[in-house]
């Protein structure tokens, strides 16, 4: 998840059904862990947090194009009171994008999908002096965690403890890893790692404005694709920012392909 919706999403290379399928299932699962006010799979699937921050509501999968207008009034109706993005990427059927902007949807940008595979391979990534990349394991570090992410991000302040309660209630923490990037005994980054589906889906790579440019995202970054390893899982993703996505191919993915994101005004 990003808090920049853009990207160029070109030089997409091929990536098998099944494997792909697994992809979205593991972003699926990740963005579907939000929805502490409401999760549900059918024709629409969709999230709800209740927390006023888009990021942390929206629609992740449209399985027809048969009946978008109901869709789009469904989504509307269920998310209403609440800011949220539509999630149209490779497990909706296509042309979704450009058929819920025939009903309204606004076009926000695209996400490239970016994917590698864990080979064994390790990733020796320059020393930053004195950090170290650490699991968050207790209620203070998470918070720290939250803080320093949703101030990348823009989330209000007034949000964190929702954020925080949410993270610590998510019924799939067992699948989840959260590491912290910490320098002087400071959170200066973060990111998430979701093992499921045979996938080691990254999200939230953030790094405090202070200490970008200087390794820390690479850490991080090469920190999750070790914990994937660790968990035994097959296949790394993540949607990149424009600024990420060099780092990103340096360290070995690829774009596979992308999510259009959009907004649906009242």
């Amino acid at each position: 998840m990003k808090d920049s919706p853009d990207g160029t999403g070109r030089g997409h290379v091929p990536l098998d059904g099944g494997a792909m399928a697994r992809v979205t299932a593991c972003f699926r699962q990740y963005l579907m862990g939000w929805g502490e006010q409401e999760s549900s799979e059918g024709e629409l699937d969709l999230y709800r947090s209740g927390l006023a921050q888009p990021q942390f509501n929206g629609v992740v999968r449209l399985r027809s194009l048969d009946r978008v207008e109901q869709a789009v009034a469904t989504a509307r109706a269920r998310l209403t009171g609440v800011p949220w993005w539509w999630w149209a990427g490779p497990d909706s059927p296509a042309g979704t994008a450009e058929a819920l902007e025939r009903y309204g949807a606004v076009p926000l940008g695209t996400v490239p999908l970016m994917v590698r595979p864990l080979d064994g391979t390790d990733e020796t990534q320059p020393s930053v002096d004195g950090l170290r990349v650490e699991r968050v394991e207790d209620p203070v570090l998470l918070t720290e965690l939250v803080r320093t992410y949703s101030a990348s991000m823009g989330v209000a302040p007034d949000l964190e403890a929702g954020v925080v309660r949410i993270e610590a209630r998510r019924a799939d923490n067992a699948d989840i890893v959260r590491l912290a990037a910490v320098l002087d005994g400071r959170v200066v980054g973060t990111t998430v790692v979701i093992m499921a589906h045979q996938v080691a889906g990254i999200f939230l790579v953030h790094v405090a404005a202070t200490h970008r440019r200087r390794g820390v995202g690479g850490a991080l970054t090469a920190a999750a694709l070790r914990v994937g390893r660790e968990r035994g899982t097959e296949l790394a993703a993540l949607g990149a920012s424009a600024a990420g996505e060099p780092l990103y191919r340096r360290l070995g993915f690829t774009p596979v392909s992308e999510y259009h994101l959009l907004t649906v005004p009242d």
